[in-house]
């Protein structure tokens, strides 16, 4: 990012908003096909066990390409990138919500997770871009960019259950293409031009390589509960992953223009930060995952009312991540703000775990959800900025690529892990609302644990830093 033409300063915060819906859509879109599955499953006759790849394909898409997502904004310019994610986000969408049978509907969804993989890191970056001059701007710019997310997750389920209802389920795919359309209209004035001008050349080995890899790992942990963790397919499919995985960091400690140069790891926090971020997905995107489910299949909620039901947890998060995260950042430090909200989110998620069949949403979800939500924002933000503002600025897409592949890969198989912990305590008999509890409980309490460990891992690994500096 050697040169850039800046937007006038009063649109920056326009610009802002830009990269927030960014981050509010590539969410949403891994949400909001969840109540419109049962009609999916009967328009296009997806399996029972094949339905969860309707979002298995487009979350590891995303995780899988954020790297090379990342390393193409650095290379061909972020504006570049960024407006090409959404072009390809649209035609994805128009694939999904088109699509007549799995093959094609699977195919629509990982084109989207490729969108969203260019979408994501280079967003970060023209952020980084915007405000990375002034510590104090940077960290108001990061708590806006990261309170989208919970709003784009809970919009989804929300957005999802009226569509649904309402049109069809293509529509959930179809809503992305006007909203795509506005945004590349006004991504010329308001985003900033620039990058390296560099012909290094694009590593495919590498993110095929690392995508590969991601991919097998997850489908061997969805798959596990159904053929058993024993099973020699399980074990072959986990041998893959570790082969390709393997293979990945070979190919990038040989290339002279590798996807990820493994010495950006040596910058103080980065590797701990992207630690801190895969245990953050891992366990919020399981517990937002079950709770919707608890509220649906014990509670027996519908669609509406159970979107309706997580907006007190959204809007404490955003209010958290906007406002209070920076004061206790700026009061605390990163690294205590970090240890503080993932230690918040376990004890949400142990308090989550005490639901039961006969409860209800103001005694057994509401408190909870509550402490895990202002868990979540007050660790969200600080790992985030630190992740980012370790790098070199000329690899501010990698450094964005790898803190997104660090949460989305995280929340791909922390939901892996928690859902075959599930079911193996009962979640999987439908219809038996004690046996679906104790599952739900089960999960809970596993993604707790996750947090918890995020916690000690971020004490004994972050350094104590006062704010997050540019490098």
């Amino acid at each position: 990012m050697s040169t850039s033409t800046q937007p006038a300063p009063n649109r920056r915060w326009l610009g802002l908003a830009v990269i927030a819906a960014a981050q509010f859509m590539v969410i949403m879109d891994t949400s909001i096909i969840g109540v419109a599955l049962p009609e999916m499953q009967d328009d296009l006759g997806f399996s029972q066990e094949n339905l969860s790849w309707v979002f298995n394909a487009y979350v590891i898409a995303l995780g899988g390409l954020l790297l090379l997502g990342g390393r193409l904004a650095d290379l061909f310019g972020a504006r570049r990138v960024f407006s090409t994610g959404w072009l390809v986000l649209i035609a994805g969408s128009l694939t999904a919500g088109l699509a007549g049978n799995v093959g094609v509907e699977l195919a629509g969804r990982a084109l989207q997770g490729a969108g969203s993989a260019l979408i994501a890191p280079a967003a970060l970056t023209l952020l980084m871009m915007l405000f990375g001059g002034s510590p104090g701007e940077l960290t108001k710019a990061l708590a806006v960019y990261g309170a989208a997310a919970p709003a784009g997750g809970t919009a989804g389920v929300f957005l999802g259950g009226v569509i649904t209802e309402y049109l069809s389920w293509p529509w959930v795919f179809f809503v992305n293409v006007p909203i795509a359309v506005a945004i590349l209209a006004l991504v010329p004035g308001l985003m900033p031009a620039g990058g390296t001008g560099g012909r290094a050349r694009v590593d495919l080995l590498g993110a095929v390589t690392v995508t590969g890899g991601l991919a097998a790992a997850v489908y061997a942990v969805v798959r596990a509960p159904e053929i058993g963790w024993g099973a020699t397919r399980t074990w072959l499919t986990l041998g893959l992953a570790a082969v390709l995985l393997v293979a990945f960091l070979l190919v990038q400690t040989r290339r002279r223009d590798p996807l990820v140069r493994m010495s950006i790891f040596r910058a103080p926090d980065l590797a701990a930060a992207n630690l801190a971020q895969l245990l953050l997905g891992a366990a919020w995107i399981p517990m937002w995952f079950f709770l919707n489910l608890y509220l649906q299949q014990v509670l027996g909620y519908s669609a509406f009312p159970s979107g309706a039901a997580l907006l007190p947890m959204t809007a404490l998060i955003m209010i958290g991540m906007i406002v209070l995260a920076p004061r206790v950042m700026a009061a605390m430090g990163a690294k205590a703000a970090t240890v503080t909200g993932l230690l918040l989110l376990a004890a949400g998620m142990g308090w989550l775990s005490l639901v039961s069949p006969d409860g209800s949403f103001v005694a057994d979800v509401l408190p909870a959800s509550l402490v895990a939500a202002l868990g979540m924002s007050l660790a969200f933000i600080p790992t985030l900025g630190t992740a980012i503002s370790a790098a070199r600025p000329e690899e501010g897409g990698l450094a964005s690529g790898i803190v997104n592949t660090s949460y989305q890969v995280g929340s791909a198989l922390g939901l892996a892990v928690m859902t075959a912990v599930a079911a193996s305590h009962g979640a999987d008999r439908l219809g038996d609302p004690g046996a679906l509890t104790d599952g739900f409980s089960a999960a809970f309490l596993g993604a707790g644990a996750v947090a918890l460990v995020g916690a000690l891992a971020s004490a004994a690994l972050l350094r104590d830093r006062r704010e997050v500096r540019h490098s």
